[in-house]
């Protein structure tokens, strides 16, 4: 009789199926099943060992504002041809009152962006005849940025949408008003005590850090 042939078989590593979002949530008490209560407790499993508060309160923080920032960009882009932050401009002209005009400084300092990026956004606009550069009788050779009046009526137009279409709303339907007053005044805290703080916040998306060997420089000189 012929022997019958042994194969080796190489062990393979149990496979662990995996948690769903809901389940995982479930069991640390959280309510839902969103994605970002699944990466709250897949952090606290892995890093228990920390007081990960201003961790995650960081990362909820820039989800939050991803979130609005593609939607508000959709609906600039959609109505008006510019984006999210060529309107931003717009908002800070507007917020001013009459006769609606900034100096640049003035601007990239508030939207936290560099001098050249204003200088790009302010050519955009303009071009579409939403702003207007007006000499500035303080400052020889330089000017002023100031809305157009159909600059003023998109800015209005924006707000306006915003105030009852924007991202947020259905989330902020679910707190109460005490609720949302809570949290306004939350944000509202936090920034003002960073920009007291007089940390270097200027810059952004579209800015260009500064070299190293100039601001050694720049300090020697000061």
């Amino acid at each position: 009789m012929g022997q019958r042939s042994t194969r080796s078989k190489t062990s393979r590593p149990r496979e662990v199926p995996a948690k769903s979002a809901s389940s995982e949530a479930a069991s640390a008490g959280l309510p839902g099943n969103s994605l970002i209560e699944l990466i709250t407790v897949q952090w606290q499993r892995e890093r228990g060992d920390l007081d990960l508060s201003n961790f995650l309160l960081a990362v909820y923080l820039m989800r939050l504002g991803t979130i609005i920032e593609r939607s508000f960009g959709r609906m600039c882009e959609e109505r008006y041809g510019i984006s999210g932050s060529d309107m931003r401009v717009l908002f800070a002209l507007r917020r001013g009152g009459p006769p609606y005009v900034k100096r640049p400084t003035d601007l990239f300092r508030a939207l936290l962006v560099t001098s050249g990026a204003i200088t790009k956004k302010v050519d955009r606009l303009a071009a579409l005849e939403l702003v207007e550069r007006l000499q500035d009788p303080g400052h020889q050779g330089g000017f002023l940025v100031c809305l157009t009046k159909k600059g003023v009526r998109v800015a209005d137009q924006m707000v306006e949408t915003l105030a009852n279409e924007s991202v947020i709303a259905p989330a902020m339907q679910q707190l109460s008003k005490a609720e949302r007053e809570q949290g306004s005044r939350f944000a509202l805290s936090v920034l003002s005590t960073l920009e007291s703080l007089d940390l270097n916040l200027s810059g952004g998306d579209d800015a260009v850090p500064e070299p190293a060997s100039t601001r050694q420089k720049r300090r020697r000189a000061s």
